[in-house]
């Protein structure tokens, strides 16, 4: 356990001294996976397939506030919809739009959160966003996640249907095609499932960690990891929604797995020096209770060097410096 708290406060310690290249590094990281994986779900237009393109992008980003990384991505996707139909492009374009107003309304400093939970979906780990925002956001966090989980159904649906959206043009193919693209994102049962899933996980997260009790994050993961595989199974059999039950309870579990290693980083906590203080001012009186974050500075090497001097007298002499 000293090895891992010393290897963390080396790794906070790094962080802290080259944050200037390591973010625009997980910035590039971050915008070329997810540029992958949209080209890979509807690259639809071949010119931003190219990898020069995607490369390009990428690299732009990297020095992009992650917000406009957001619109960026967006953009593509409108783009790669547009080579398929006109009306997918507008539904889609639209729905987009709408989930903008509602992020930069309430939850602009998540744009993180919008971005990982579509790479998270294409990983096969999806609940790790849910079960991380509990930790780390808050209530509102349910619209960030929202927005990414519709974001990624929206691209598999069009996936899936891209022969039926084909060949939409004129009045009444447009609207046929309009009809089509909205009643596939409207009805699809597993988005919606997923959806409220991560919402009431979020909110269940985030209610418990902020008990006064010992050790509330890990029970906060535990019950957050058990209800979004209670949710989704359950919803899955009421909905007959497309969902892999082994799947679920595999990656629940791993996810929790890794927000426990985040956690280790962001709030380990030493219940065992849990102090509790009290003191007044004018108008109120406050009870205080406090817990120390475990932290362990790494040793520092201490070298002695012993230099031989030859004197005139013939005797040697050693003096010790530090």
């Amino acid at each position: 356990m000293t090895n891992l708290l010393v290897i963390k406060e080396q790794i906070i310690k790094y962080y802290a001294r080259f944050e200037i290249f390591i973010t625009p590094v997980l910035k590039f990281i971050v915008m070329l996976v997810s540029l992958i994986a949209i080209n890979a779900n509807v690259g639809f237009m071949g010119r931003l397939k190219n990898p020069a393109i995607v490369i390009i992008l990428a690299l732009l980003s990297s020095f992009l506030p992650i917000n406009v990384m957001i619109v960026l991505a967006a953009l593509v996707i409108v783009a790669h919809m547009y080579a398929l139909s006109m009306a997918c492009a507008a539904v889609v374009g639209l729905v987009f739009l709408i989930m903008f107003v509602l992020y930069f309304r309430f939850t602009p400093k998540e744009a993180i959160a919008v971005l990982l939970t579509p790479i998270c979906f294409v990983l096969k780990v999806p609940y790790l966003v849910p079960l991380a925002m509990g930790f780390v956001g808050g209530p509102l966090s349910c619209i960030s996640v929202a927005c990414g989980t519709i974001a990624y159904f929206i691209m598999h649906n069009v996936k899936a249907s891209a022969e039926q959206m084909t060949g939409t043009e004129g009045v009444e193919n447009a609207l046929s095609g309009f009809r089509y693209v909205i009643d596939t994102i409207i009805k699809d049962q597993t988005m919606i499932l997923m959806t409220i899933a991560f919402c009431v996980t979020i909110v269940l997260v985030y209610l418990i960690r902020r008990l006064r009790i010992n050790y509330s994050w890990y029970i906060a993961l535990g019950v957050g990891a058990v209800i979004n595989i209670l949710i989704i199974l359950v919803g899955a059999v009421a909905t007959d929604a497309d969902v892999s039950a082994l799947g679920v309870i595999f990656g629940t579990v791993f996810s929790a797995a890794l927000v426990l290693v985040m956690q280790f980083f962001i709030h380990n906590l030493d219940y065992s020096r849990t102090e509790y203080v009290q003191f007044e001012d004018d108008e109120y009186y406050y009870y205080v209770k406090a817990i120390p974050k475990i932290s362990m500075e790494a040793p520092q090497n201490k070298v002695r060097r012993i230099n031989p001097q030859q004197p005139s007298g013939g005797r040697r002499n050693y003096d010790m410096d530090e």
